[in-house]
């Protein structure tokens, strides 16, 4: 290669390392040893909370939440095997009992939190209140703020066990609250006119709708609550979620932006873990070292 060419790709993989470009995390010798004594952690996979995790067509397990996990597992060497898909309430129930080490698309709750870690979030997208389209429902009536004050004394469905049931049923007693399986049962049930409404996430929402084409359903507005999902893991095991942090962190913008733009089309931009000047600072000193070579490279052909 001509020296001509080195500088230039020196230059390149700087703008490369600027753009979040990264290699695999470093890690301690203590992580290590924790990964060689765990080979495989046992995946809960939740059966039907799509796009973040479901069972595919083909029996296994797929989504956002998926993805990002071997985005993550494959930078580490983390080893994982699937456990057969169930509904979220026996996941749970198997994490405390410490039947299951690793959870996906988890948002952390105190009860949770008894007996799981959460990592970092990976994704936050609202909570919103799902109606029929074109039925003249209360909800539409300027509601927007909280469109939940509509529906006291109607049936309205949620996930059973969902992060969001506890905070509605704080927040509107007086609604009757429909606790479903997951979020597919809770659209149907709306579909079929069984609840008046259902509470769950915006992009489940979209996933529902278009993947067992249902009847046209609308959002009406949100209901005060985020999920900002994160991975969990079983409480005893604070090295994995370490190890699980060190991933998410380590993860280059671009591919953490291609698997939100696959699976939410709509989705915002990647967040950045590292700080601004963090990443800025490391781009100018990449781009400097470059530039003193070229020069470097220059003086050298007139000599």
């Amino acid at each position: 290669m001509r020296a001509g060419s080195a500088a230039w790709a020196i230059l390149m993989a700087a703008l490369l390392a600027a753009a979040g470009a990264r290699a695999a995390p470093e890690l301690s010798a203590v992580q290590r040893e924790w990964l060689q004594a765990h080979p495989q952690v046992r995946l809960g996979i939740e059966r039907d909370y799509g796009p973040f995790v479901y069972q595919g067509p083909d029996g296994r397990a797929t989504g956002l939440s998926i993805d990002m996990l071997e985005l993550v597992r494959e930078r580490l060497g983390l080893g994982v095997q699937a456990l057969p898909p169930a509904p979220l309430q026996d996941l749970l129930t198997a994490a405390r009992r410490g039947e299951a080490d690793l959870l996906t698309s988890l948002r952390p709750t105190p009860e949770r939190g008894e007996f799981l870690l959460f990592t970092r979030p990976y994704v936050s997208v609202p909570a919103v209140l799902a109606v029929r389209a074109g039925t003249g429902d209360p909800a539409t009536l300027g509601e927007a703020v909280d469109p939940l004050r509509s529906y006291a004394g109607r049936a309205v469905a949620v996930g059973a066990g969902y992060a969001v049931e506890s905070v509605v049923r704080q927040r509107h007693p007086q609604v009757q609250w429909q606790p479903v399986r997951d979020d597919v049962v809770a659209l149907r049930g709306v579909a079929e006119g069984r609840y008046a409404a259902a509470v769950l996430d915006s992009a489940s929402l979209a996933f529902v709708q278009r993947e067992h084409r249902l009847p046209p359903l609308r959002a009406v507005g949100r209901v005060g609550f985020d999920y900002t999902l994160s991975f969990a893991v079983r409480r005893d095991w604070p090295q994995l979620r370490d190890l699980l942090d060190a991933g998410i962190v380590d993860l280059p913008v671009a591919d953490r932006q291609r698997v939100l733009e696959r699976w939410m089309p709509q989705a915002p931009p990647a967040p950045q873990h590292a700080p601004l000047a963090t990443r800025v600072g490391a781009a100018l000193l990449l781009l400097g070292a470059a530039g003193a070579l070229w020069v470097g490279w220059r003086r050298r052909r007139r000599a």
